[in-house]
């Protein structure tokens, strides 16, 4: 239901055209493109320099655009390079993934060099808790080499 008064548009009379009405329109169009056609082809005829020229000047500056002139900072024209001018041996730069990557590996390859000569805290450490382990077993060695040769006195007094 409408407010205010307004009535929508569907309640509203139809309205046909007179078939007559219907006839003079066609008519009149008919008359327009056979009068069209042939002017175009007059124009077309009488000077294709000067109109294409005209034509392509209108295509550049349209509106506001021949009057100011902006460049738009956002927009990167792509300007393509002759083979002669490119440079094969330029270096090419490279993305900061990529650079990311290659920094990484090289900062691990770096840690592992130090690492083997011993000279990082975590080599430091493990050197230690090596040369704690080798004592450990010398002791054990030792242990085990006394407890030998007194079995072996005890054997050699026994039997004698």
């Amino acid at each position: 239901m409408p407010r205010g008064g307004k009535k929508g548009h569907k309640g509203r009379g139809k309205q046909f055209s007179n078939p007559e009405e219907i006839d003079r329109q066609m008519k009149a169009q008919r008359e327009l493109e056979a009068n069209g056609g042939v002017e175009k082809e007059e124009k077309s005829s009488g000077s294709d320099d000067s109109s294409s020229e005209e034509e392509d000047v209108n295509k550049k500056k349209s509106g506001v655009e021949g009057l100011i002139e902006i460049e738009n900072p956002n927009r990167i024209s792509q300007k393509s390079k002759k083979v002669t001018e490119l440079d094969v041996n330029a270096p090419k730069e490279l993305s900061r993934r990529e650079r990311e990557e290659i920094e990484k590996q090289k900062a691990k390859e770096r840690y592992m060099k130090l690492h083997l000569e011993g000279k990082t805290d975590q080599a430091r450490a493990d050197l230690a808790r090596l040369a704690i382990i080798k004592k450990q077993r010398e002791d054990a060695q030792k242990k085990r080499d006394g407890l030998k040769k007194e079995k072996e006195a005890e054997d050699s007094k026994s039997k004698r």
